[in-house]
C-alpha cells in the first residue's frame, strides 16, 4: 500500500505571495518560543540559553484511569452483569410532561 502523500500548506496571501506554511513550522522547530513558556516551536522544555531538558516525546501525557469507569473494549459478556437501565415510555406522557 503506498503512503498517504502529505497534503502541502501553501497559501497565497491578499498581495499574492505565496507561503510554504509547513516549510515555516520545519525551519523554526528548534527555535524558541516568544514569551515566558520555555519552550520551543516543537513543545520541547527548555533550560538556561535555549538548551533542551525535555523532550515533547518524553512529556506525553500517559493515560489516566478512572477507577470506576466502564472500559468500552471489555466484552459483553463481562458487562451482562451491571445493572440495566430501564426506558422511559414516553408514548404515556401528556404535552406537559406529567406521567
Amino acid at each position: 500500500m503506498p503512503m498517504k502523500e502529505q497534503q502541502r500548506m501553501v497559501y497565497r496571501t491578499a498581495r499574492g505571495v505565496e507561503v510554504d506554511v509547513g516549510k515555516l513550522i520545519n525551519q523554526n522547530e528548534l527555535v524558541p518560543a516568544v514569551g515566558n513558556a520555555k519552550v520551543n516551536a516543537r513543545g520541547d522544555k527548555l533550560g538556561e540559553g535555549g538548551k533542551i531538558i525535555r523532550r515533547r516525546e518524553e512529556m506525553t501525557p500517559q493515560p489516566v484511569t478512572i477507577p470506576n469507569q466502564i472500559n468500552v473494549r471489555e466484552s459483553s459478556a463481562s458487562l451482562s452483569n451491571t445493572p440495566t437501565r430501564s426506558k422511559k415510555d414516553i408514548g404515556n406522557q401528556d404535552p406537559e410532561g406529567n406521567e
